[in-house]
């Protein structure tokens, strides 16, 4: 029996739990400081887990992992600003859009090609994506949330090029809980920076325990995905993927009286087949890439 499908339910279900803690712990926190305690309980988890494997953390390219870590930290740190400034499922289904501005990157470069083979298919994808965004941001536009919501867009481009990296990593060997651990340190140095430049808050029962489950559903979500994705069909399982979106509007409404309107419930549509779509075309192109494996950047 392939258990992939289960495991990307799981993963897209503990996603969407992680966003839901960030948004509790955005109550007692900064983003900054969200993000350290992330990192740091990612880095125990992925050392821990390197450990026990008889791997090791040591690298032959650390500047891939720099710049790697670097962009996946600011679209992290982005996303973490969205879900804390606005409703849960607008800032997880504006993070989504990583699989559409690949597509986007994938249309400039035919272009800069000289179009010889631009896919009119991917250009159509990338339209329904921004279409999508679109008819999400206008309910934002209304609450005066414009930018949060840019923050939130700019985080799904930003995991695009992390994804990228990610690829560049695994095609030089590096194995992915290397990948995980140093990305986790790069937003322990982010956080701390962030703190010593802002100040830190005080601790309480409440604020640590919500603190400790986004490190631990973040990274238990990242690993099932992952093993998913190593054993699984990719078109499947990034089409169990969006079911984030759908359990983190679940969650929105349910504890946050979030709005339900249908310009929010259409633009996720159109953002979710625009994503699918773009994942099939880059898997027909590149059909040794997987697609995203993970919507943590």
């Amino acid at each position: 029996m392939n258990r992939a499908p289960v495991l990307m339910i799981l993963a897209s279900f503990l996603f969407a739990t992680m966003g839901l803690c960030v948004k509790y712990a955005s109550a007692y926190y900064d983003t900054g400081e969200i993000v350290f305690y992330r990192g740091l309980v990612g880095a125990a988890l992925m050392a821990l887990l390197t450990w026990r494997q008889r791997g090791t953390l040591r690298t032959a390219v650390p500047a891939m992992h720099f710049w790697r870590s670097l962009s996946g930290v600011a679209a992290l740190c982005m996303w973490f600003y969205a879900i804390g400034n606005l409703p849960l499922a607008t800032a997880m289904t504006l993070n989504y859009m990583s699989s559409v501005w690949m597509a986007l990157f994938l249309l400039g470069g035919a272009i800069l090609l000289g179009g010889a083979r631009l896919d009119p298919r991917v250009v159509a994808a990338v339209l329904t994506g921004f279409a999508g965004v679109a008819l999400i941001l206008r309910p934002t536009i209304e609450q005066d949330q414009l930018w949060h919501g840019v923050v939130g867009l700019l985080s799904g481009m930003l995991s695009a090029t992390a994804y990228l990296q990610v690829t560049a990593l695994g095609r030089a060997g590096e194995p992915e809980y290397r990948i995980v651990f140093y990305f986790s340190l790069g937003g322990m140095t982010a956080g701390l920076l962030a703190m010593l430049a802002g100040g830190s808050h005080p601790h309480t029962l409440a604020g640590i325990g919500w603190l400790l489950a986004v490190g631990t559903f973040a990274t238990v979500a990242q690993l099932m995905m992952t093993r998913a994705y190593g054993t699984g069909k990719p078109l499947v399982n990034a089409s169990l993927q969006y079911l984030g979106i759908v359990f983190a509007f679940i969650y929105g409404v349910v504890l946050f009286d979030d709005p339900v309107t249908w310009m929010a419930l259409a633009g996720m549509l159109l953002i979710v087949l625009a994503g699918l779509a773009a994942t099939f075309l880059r898997s027909k192109a590149a059909p040794n890439v997987a697609p995203s494996t993970t919507t943590e950047t």
